[in-house]
């Protein structure tokens, strides 16, 4: 797998241990007390029917299968010969840790994933996004690249509503440019001081990116939106989320900069990471 090249970038030291439960539950309590969250808007509602056909769970071990959660497939099991005898860089234990067993991943076993988990409130995941951008353009074409948003609190609910509605209206041609619109939800929140702690001020937010109203309010309440939340928060359990921004690799390694050892080397080893899947 072709490696992607990044020149020396200086890590802040704000990196080491990044957004955790316990500083996002801090936040979310100094900032609601200014602005209380719609809680309706935030309510994840679960339909009793239906199957989503755009956010499918494909898993790749039998262990902890959940029945009533047909979201959740089964996948080929690990190859117990996968071991390939030859030199890494980075190492278990120490830059990675391997999920036991294998997880479940966003899309189908065609290709392998990459998942990064984040949280709109994170400065870390601010400071990490125009690297994991760039990654993202350059990755081997083998590779899927996902995110979910981590759910440690209300607010960080109403925020992983906010990037399902994204999602989808760029899914459906409505939104044009998720990139820039990312952005512009960083800024709104670290620099501009608005928290969007509501649905309305967060339809203002989609309005100003060209999304109208209707629009907006009709897939911010869609089933799609509310059955990704509920894979969002099931994922979260399954890999073991306690800080953001963390990777998972094919619902098998998971990783951070801290870990890794900064930016440049976190993207170096998720190329690592994908290469040893590939090599299954």
């Amino acid at each position: 797998m072709r490696k992607t090249t990044w020149t020396t970038i200086a890590i802040l030291a704000l990196f080491i241990s990044g957004c955790s439960k316990e500083d996002t539950v801090e936040i979310s309590v100094a900032e609601t007390a200014e602005e209380q969250i719609d809680n309706s808007a935030a309510e994840v509602t679960e339909s009793a029917t239906g199957e989503n056909e755009s956010l499918e769970v494909v898993e790749e071990s039998a262990a902890e299968t959940e029945p009533e959660d047909k979201a959740i497939i089964l996948a080929r099991a690990d190859d117990p010969a996968e071991t390939v005898s030859r030199s890494w860089k980075y190492k278990e234990g120490r830059n990675f840790t391997r999920l036991i067993p294998t997880q479940p991943t966003v899309g189908g076993p065609d290709k392998i994933e990459v998942a990064e988990i984040f949280m709109y409130s994170c400065p870390h995941c601010l400071t990490l996004e125009p690297h994991i951008n760039g990654w993202a353009e350059n990755k081997d074409p083998n590779v899927r690249f996902v995110r979910i948003p981590a759910i440690f609190n209300q607010l960080a609910q109403i925020h992983a509503q906010l990037y399902y509605t994204e999602v989808f209206l760029v899914r459906n041609g409505q939104l044009k440019n998720p990139a820039a619109f990312r952005k512009m939800v960083f800024e709104e929140y670290h620099n501009r001081g608005n928290r969007l702690t509501s649905q309305t001020s967060i339809e203002r937010l989609f309005v100003r990116a060209g999304i109208s109203s209707d629009e907006f309010n009709r897939t911010w309440s869609s089933f799609e939106v509310n059955q990704s939340l509920r894979i969002a928060q099931d994922l979260a359990r399954r890999y073991n989320v306690t800080s953001v921004p963390m990777v998972v690799v094919n619902g098998k390694y998971h990783t951070d900069v801290s870990k890794a050892g900064g930016i440049p080397q976190l993207l170096e080893l998720i190329d690592e990471l994908t290469e040893r899947e590939g090599l299954r």
